[in-house]
């Protein structure tokens, strides 16, 4: 099997991955309605939280960031001996990158889908593993202040090439792959954010969580 043929597969295994579309399944089984017509109508953790409560919600985020790095741990598992260690960290990144696209496109959903966060700290954090609380703190942190889901995504999506740059830079990292792929997860994530950035120039971005419930109550 060529190098070229195991990239294009690694990716297309991220995309089917990245697919399965946790938020609209768990909201459809919860609550019977279509979580495309709610809200944002995106199929995150943040929009499940808006259709079905807070524990749908936690439910579909840690869902998403387990597919992305489950299909991270499929990959080496599938192409780890086909590979030599400096093939297998692009492999890996194609990988992560077609989960990304595969949740904001969803091949189940007529290409609909969420803003790619979940998947987006999965992959990364199959990587390397402070990921996972970099990312969570990072996005619960920024939700339980700012309010706002898509600072929260574009925030994380900045966080990740961040931390791997610094590791590639300080030679704590051996291949650019990560770093590279991290910027492009950002650029799909902001792309896929375009309405709410917006929205966010406007003043008019939607607001969640205890500050939506303060401005509601009146107290900014």
């Amino acid at each position: 099997m060529s190098d070229t043929l195991i990239f294009i597969l690694a990716g297309l295994a991220g995309y089917f991955f990245g697919s399965i579309p946790f938020g609209f399944l768990f909201v459809r089984m919860t609550k019977k309605v279509d979580l495309r017509e709610v809200g944002s109508g995106r199929t995150g953790g943040t929009n499940s939280m808006r259709a079905a409560g807070p524990v749908v919600g936690a439910l579909t985020g840690l869902s998403d960031v387990l597919k992305g790095a489950g299909a991270i741990w499929i990959a080496r598992l599938a192409f780890g001996n086909l590979l030599d260690v400096r093939q297998l960290p692009w492999a890996e990144v194609l990988t992560g990158i077609g989960t990304i696209i595969g949740h904001n496109w969803s091949l189940f959903l007529k290409f609909r889908g969420g803003a790619g966060t979940g998947p987006n700290i999965g992959w990364a954090t199959a990587v390397w593993w402070p990921m996972f609380p970099i990312g969570v703190v990072t996005v619960v942190g920024l939700l339980m202040t700012v309010g706002m889901a898509s600072i929260a995504s574009l925030a994380t999506g900045f966080v990740i090439p961040l931390a791997f740059g610094i590791r590639y830079f300080t030679g704590k990292e051996t291949t650019p792959a990560y770093f590279i792929g991290g910027l492009i997860t950002l650029a799909i994530v902001s792309w896929s954010l375009r309405p709410n950035i917006r929205r966010l120039l406007d003043g008019t971005e939607r607001i969640v969580g205890p500050r939506s419930r303060r401005k509601a109550a009146g107290n900014g």
